[in-house]
């Protein structure tokens, strides 16, 4: 079953619909998009009686794209029990707390951000991070470990607030409750992975998230390569196991976030459920490893990691996001010279181009590096883009 929602509809995904027959609600977005003849459309009422007879069976299995799709799935699915588990996932307070037993000295606290503006920061630990309570890409996220800096990000998050209203629902970005926790240090790794129908987990790819500095915390550069599976597959499938005795999920997608310090000690940072990591970015799995994540989940198949890490030929797969600089009205934009960014890279992958008038963003490239060429992901994070920007003749 399948739940096809906006930002943004991966090609692979749809390819994969109309080839597994996968039945997608007939929501705004399936309908206006390019589905392939034949794609079994269900009604909300349809959707939700397959659902309910799945469920006296064998079990039912759900993924979305999006977590747009939340909203939906609270209003009709209640009987299935997803609500009550994306709730717990999904808002970053709920999920510290039901990993307390696992993490019981970690600190975080929930603020409204109608009381920001009083909060005494001289009381928290800094380096702290602040962030929407529900939140995505990155929106509302800020490092503080001065006075200076809190005054910076409180002036900040008046104005974006205001964005995150417009652009996602309270369910996908909550602007109106925040968490602040410890700022937690090391290597910050994304797996996607699911839950079986028994409860046991299965990655199917770990990505390094790379900063340009230590307080970046922006979404612009994801690597995976054999050399980083085989450092933490292991752990992070013990890890999986540990939060499932408190999660207690079967047949369930999910993005995970965590960080991994110099002595492998590994702390979630978020957990997205029914959906691997966004937008397009889960698809760098068939790029580095021919993983098609989303065949894999609902025919609960688990990749031949043996395999794969003994075929290692020391290249490296990133994923890069092109996003649309700060400070610079997309009404001033005529568009994005691809073509002379993508000759930057040796080995580009694939482009998909996003509309940068309705998302902050140009498009995500699919690129591979080695040792030789790993500076051309290291000039990209410290670069703007903006000299590939082609301005109005007008502005």
């Amino acid at each position: 079953m399948i739940i096809l929602e906006e930002p943004y509809v991966s090609r692979l995904l749809i390819e994969t619909v109309a080839a597994m027959h996968l039945p997608v609600l007939a929501n705004q977005t399936s309908k206006n998009l390019d589905l392939p003849d034949g794609t079994v459309l269900l009604s909300d009422d349809a959707f939700v009686a397959r659902m309910q007879e799945e469920t006296t069976k064998s079990g039912y299995r759900v993924y979305t794209n999006s977590e747009q799709s939340i909203a939906w799935i609270k209003d009709h699915l209640g009987f299935t029990g997803l609500p009550a588990q994306i709730d717990r996932c999904k808002d970053k307070v709920k999920f510290r707390e039901m990993l307390r037993p696992l993490y019981p000295d970690f600190f975080y606290r929930e603020v409204a951000a109608d009381r920001l503006d009083d909060l005494d920061i001289s009381a928290l630990p800094r380096p702290f991070v602040i962030k929407p309570a529900v939140g995505f890409f990155s929106a509302g996220v800020y490092t503080v470990a001065t006075d200076a800096d809190w005054a910076r990000v409180l002036a900040s998050l008046t104005h974006e607030i205001d964005e995150i209203r417009a652009h996602y629902p309270p369910e996908v970005c909550d602007s109106g409750r925040f968490i602040i926790e410890e700022q937690i240090d090391g290597t910050e790794i994304a797996v996607d992975a699911y839950y079986t129908s028994d409860g046991t987990p299965v990655v199917l790819d770990i990505l390094r998230h790379d900063f340009s500095a230590a307080d970046d915390v922006d979404d612009k550069v994801y690597v995976t390569s054999a050399a980083v599976v085989r450092e933490y597959l292991d752990p992070v499938l013990r890890l999986l196991k540990e939060i499932n005795t408190l999660a207690d999920l079967t047949a369930f997608p999910f993005h995970i976030e965590l960080r991994v310090d110099d002595d492998g000690a590994m702390v979630p940072i978020e957990l997205n459920p029914l959906r691997f990591a966004g937008w397009c970015t889960t698809d760098l799995a068939l790029h580095a490893y021919d993983i098609n994540v989303y065949r894999s989940f609902f025919e609960e198949r688990a990749p031949d990691w043996d395999r794969i890490l003994c075929e290692d030929a020391g290249r490296r797969y990133s994923l890069l996001v092109v996003k649309r600089p700060d400070g610079i009205d997309p009404a001033e934009i005529e568009g994005f010279d691809a073509d002379r960014f993508l000759a930057t890279f040796t080995r580009p992958l694939e482009w998909r181009p996003v509309d940068f008038r309705r998302y902050p963003v140009f498009g995500f490239l699919f690129t591979e590096t080695d040792e030789r060429t790993q500076d051309e992901i290291d000039r990209f994070l410290r670069s703007d883009q903006k000299e590939f920007v082609v301005f109005r003749a007008d502005r």
